[in-house]
């Protein structure tokens, strides 16, 4: 898929106030600081589409980007460490929340796991909880450039482990680099792929 068309529609604090022209959605979901951003530059071909922070907790909205005028990335805030308030913290899962159950144009979320580090406990609760709430998702490791191939291979191993351990099998997985341009076409293959069936 090629993108020529990316049009930034709005920061949105509440699900109620999204846009309601009911074209798909795709969700951008991760810990703070886990390359959300620099992923949807890449994956929109942009530079500065989103805005990239080494400060994690800059994104604290429903980011909606309109792509070819036809669907919906959206960027979600990260959860985790962020230096929040214990009130904003709250707040920001209630609106995540909401939008997952709410949001019935909401085709697929991408979670964003940093395929650096060990497993962590708050990725792996998300995703039961999103497997709770049948809502569909997939998962993208990010910064996949960074380490050595049997490195990267061990920890991407601990983390399916640590998944297993709930569910039955694994959810569909992606690998990515922002900076090398890694996974691009795999995703929005996806992507197509979902929106050729929901127009059909």
């Amino acid at each position: 898929m090629k993108i020529n068309a990316v049009e930034f529609i709005g920061s949105f604090p509440k699900v109620s106030s999204c846009p309601k022209d009911g074209l798909p959605e795709y969700a951008f979901i991760g810990r703070s600081n886990v390359g959300k951003s620099s992923l949807i530059n890449m994956l929109c071909d942009r530079k500065d589409i989103a805005r990239v922070s080494h400060t994690p907790g800059k994104t604290q909205h429903l980011n909606y980007y309109l792509i070819e005028e036809k669907w919906y990335m959206v960027d979600l805030p990260g959860y985790g460490y962020a230096r929040i308030s214990k009130k904003m913290r709250e707040s920001w899962k209630k609106m995540i929340k909401g939008y997952f159950l709410k949001r019935e144009t909401m085709f697929c979320a991408f979670v964003l796991v940093d395929s650096n580090i060990a497993p962590q406990k708050i990725d792996i609760d998300f995703m039961n909880w999103l497997g709770e709430n049948s809502i569909p998702f997939v998962i993208v490791y990010t910064k996949t450039d960074r380490l050595k191939k049997r490195e990267l291979e061990k920890n991407v191993e601990n983390i399916r482990q640590e998944i297993l351990k709930t569910w039955e099998e694994l959810p569909m997985e992606f690998f990515t680099s922002s900076r090398k341009n890694i996974g691009r076409d795999d995703i929005l293959g996806l992507i197509a792929d979902v929106n050729e069936k929901v127009a059909e």
